[in-house]
């Protein structure tokens, strides 16, 4: 992230839950590696600037902490932001070649819903996956 805009689409993820920091840092790791189209940096919202987040993506509250706490958030350069599921899509996208195939079926309508209700079943256990611990649990609302 730079001062003034992005110059690449940021990941924002929960710092405090070890699974989570294991799929960033896996994500950092893997897909990146047949990287075609650009990089994108990951960040925890612990240290992420969410506000200036926020800012780029036209100030509409769609980068927040509560938001951040509970799903990982994929905000582009251009100000769009998404969240879990297909967050995840536009990171898979984003890094070309198989990974981005993947990514493409994850945003298709047919398969949007399904991803999203996967993706929430595995943010709610999140602290029952591996690598996680009790501080990876949501909090209540």
């Amino acid at each position: 992230m730079t001062s003034g805009g992005l110059t690449d689409p940021v990941l924002v993820f929960d710092g405090d839950c070890g699974f989570c920091t294991t799929c960033a840092t896996w994500a950092e790791r893997y897909p990146r590696q047949t990287l075609a189209s650009g990089g994108w940096e990951a960040v925890p919202f612990q240290f992420a600037d969410l506000a200036e987040l926020d800012a780029v993506a036209g100030g509409r509250g769609e980068v927040t902490r509560e938001r951040a706490e509970r799903e990982v958030l994929w905000v582009t350069p251009g100000g769009r932001v998404y969240g879990g599921a297909q967050a995840v899509a536009r990171l898979l996208m984003r890094s070309g070649g198989a990974w981005a195939y993947l990514g493409g079926v994850l945003a298709t309508a047919p398969v949007r819903p399904v991803a999203a209700v996967v993706y929430r079943w595995v943010a709610h256990n999140r602290h029952r996956m591996p690598g996680g611990t009790p501080a990876c649990a949501l909090p209540r609302r």
